[in-house]
């Protein structure tokens, strides 16, 4: 007799196990798109936080590009100025002149003609094939009628 109460007991048990087993799975089908969000929801999480890393990783890239950017800008531009306050300098300096004990006859570069003793803009241009009013027109500062012997004037291209 006990051993039947056991068994009806252990049955009944096994019964309430069964119910409880069943009741908690259909808890947990019922919490299942719940927690597939929850992990979706984890998995943007973590895609976003790679991302901001990256980010991170990239900005301090190009911080560091701009800064040797600015660095290498400012070491032309000093340059530059230094350039540019020698050239000040050296206008500032009286240009050298044949007429005034130079130490070598002036020589005419590429594109130029040294004046001569009794040279006029119309003997130039007879004298180089060109025409006196190109020869004037690339010479607009330089008064004809005062040539000066050593005096350089630019030829026209012809």
């Amino acid at each position: 007799m006990v051993g039947v109460i056991a068994g009806v007991l252990g049955l009944v048990l096994g019964v309430v196990a069964l119910v409880k087993v069943s009741n908690a799975n259909k808890r947990l089908d019922e919490h299942q798109p719940k927690i597939d969000l929850v992990d979706g929801i984890k998995t943007t999480a973590d895609a976003a936080n790679d991302a901001a890393t990256k980010a991170a990783r990239d900005t301090a890239a190009v911080r560091q590009n701009l800064a040797q950017v600015a660095k290498d800008a400012s070491d032309y531009m000093g340059a530059l100025r230094a350039d540019v306050d020698k050239i000040k300098e050296d206008m500032k300096k009286p240009a050298p002149s044949a007429a005034k004990g130079s130490s070598g006859p002036v020589v005419a570069g590429p594109g130029e003609y040294v004046i001569k003793g009794g040279d006029t803009f119309a003997k130039i241009a007879r004298a180089q094939g060109v025409s006196l009013g190109d020869l004037q027109a690339v010479n607009a500062g330089v008064n004809p009628s005062k040539l000066a012997v050593g005096q350089k004037i630019k030829l026209p291209k012809k």
